[in-house]
C-alpha cells in the first residue's frame, strides 16, 4: 500500500468510528449473510460479541497499517482460528465484498474510487497474509 492509500484508509475509518460500532458491524454481517446465507451457521446466534471483535480487529489493523509487519503474528493467529471455524479460501472474497459494500454505504459521499482502491488493497494484503498462514 502507498502512503496515500494508508492515509485514505485511516481517515475513512475515523469517519466510520463516529457511527455506533454495532451499526457498522450489523450492516456488514447482514450483507454477508444476505449474499451468502450458508455462512450464517459459522457464527453464534447472539452476535454482540462478534460485532465487537470485528470492529476491534479492524480498528487495530487500520491503526497499524503503516507498520504492517507488526501485525504478522496477530494475522497468523487469526488465520489459524478461522481455519478452526471452518473458513475456506473462497470465503475471503465473500467477506471482502461485504466489507467494501459496508464501507461504501457507511461513508456515503466520502466514498470514491481512490478510497475504494485503498480499502481493496488493505483487505487484499490482510486476506493474502491470512491465506498464506
Amino acid at each position: 500500500m502507498t502512503t496515500s492509500q494508508i492515509n485514505l484508509v485511516k481517515n475513512s475509518w475515523r469517519l466510520l468510528r463516529d457511527l455506533p460500532p454495532e451499526l457498522v458491524a450489523d450492516t456488514f454481517y447482514s450483507k454477508l449473510f444476505f449474499d451468502h446465507p450458508e455462512l450464517r451457521r459459522m457464527f453464534p446466534k447472539q452476535m454482540d460479541e462478534q460485532y465487537k471483535k470485528l470492529i476491534d480487529m479492524l480498528s487495530a489493523m487500520v491503526a497499524r497499517l503503516d507498520n504492517i509487519g507488526s501485525l504478522e503474528q496477530e494475522i497468523t493467529d487469526m488465520a489459524k482460528r478461522h481455519v478452526g471455524y471452518g473458513v475456506l479460501p473462497k470465503h475471503y472474497a465473500m467477506v471482502g465484498s461485504a466489507l467494501l459494500w459496508t464501507l461504501e454505504k457507511g461513508l456515503g459521499s466520502d466514498w470514491n474510487e481512490e478510497t475504494a482502491a485503498a480499502w481493496a488493497a488493505c483487505y487484499g494484503i490482510i486476506a493474502g497474509k491470512m491465506l498464506a498462514a
